[in-house]
């Protein structure tokens, strides 16, 4: 299976169909199914795997290097600095702690979580101390909404970043309205966590038309559109392995116009400005 790529500010070209772990490592007893899922989804060519120090409290992570382990050179690791430990001697422990769980002498791309209270530029130090250290390779941000992006960008490290991750799928196309064009001027991709709406569009009934035309599925078809939109990483969780085939299967579906026009008359986009969505 080969996936498309979109290309990071620093050249780099990335996988825009990713692994999700959200909720994974709470639970030993699902320890073993979320790393076969994960292990999975890296035979079937996606290279690409979120996770967070947030999620499990480093269980998620966890999961993660054991997924990996002996294939962490094919990989391309995604995790996240809470702002509660986005300080500048913070977010460096921080990364020590996602290293060690995760088994590994660096970070693919490093996020902040979502923005607190430590000021934005301290955080940004951090990121290019632990950059220029090689402990990560790319940094970015999360549920940045475009006044946000616009003030990181202002500050002296502030183009540097790569991403940002966002909730956005077709019942969440606030982002349509000025963050999506704004980052797609500035060459700088969304990472679309919850693309089909933690399962909930999998069960939408407004998707059967479309999927009954594509011999797909309604979470296929969320999938397809979210993919099919220029410069966007999708980042679904599946532990069923039936559920990641299905993801992987969705790259192949081309929506036409008549589908595209269809999905925008039932999830119409934004007519104005409307607050970024968190969940």
């Amino acid at each position: 299976m080969s996936i498309a790529t979109t290309t990071l500010p620093a050249g780099e070209a990335v996988p825009t169909l990713g692994l999700g772990t959200w909720r994974m490592g709470e639970d030993r007893r699902t320890f073993d199914a979320e790393v076969a899922a994960l292990k999975l989804g890296l035979d079937l060519g996606v290279t690409l795997i979120d996770t967070a120090e947030m999620y499990g409290s480093g269980g998620s992570e966890r999961v993660v290097a054991e997924a990996v382990r002996g294939r962490r050179d094919d990989c391309f690791i995604v995790s996240k600095v809470l702002p509660s430990n986005a300080s500048r001697a913070g977010t460096v422990q921080a990364c020590e702690r996602s290293l060690k769980n995760l088994g590994t002498d660096r970070i693919d791309l490093y996020l902040l979580h979502w923005q607190g209270g430590v000021p934005l530029a301290e955080t940004v130090e951090a990121f290019e101390t632990l950059r220029q250290a090689g402990k990560i390779r790319h940094w970015g941000v999360s549920n940045f909404d475009t006044d946000d992006m616009r003030e990181l960008v202002a500050l002296p490290a502030g183009a540097k970043c790569q991403t940002n991750q966002v909730l956005y799928n077709l019942a969440r196309r606030g982002p349509d309205y000025d963050l999506v064009p704004w980052s797609q001027e500035q060459g700088m991709p969304l990472m679309a966590y919850s693309p089909v709406e933690q399962g909930r569009l999998a069960r939408n009934a407004r998707l059967d038309a479309v999927a009954a035309r594509h011999d797909a599925t309604p979470a296929q078809i969320a999938l397809a559109w979210v993919l099919a939109q220029p410069g966007v990483i999708a980042i679904p969780k599946a532990v069923k392995p039936d559920h990641v085939r299905g993801n992987v299967a969705a790259v192949d579906i081309r929506l036409t116009q008549e589908d595209r026009a269809e999905l925008d008359r039932v999830f119409p986009g934004p007519s104005r400005k409307r607050p970024l969505e968190m969940i």
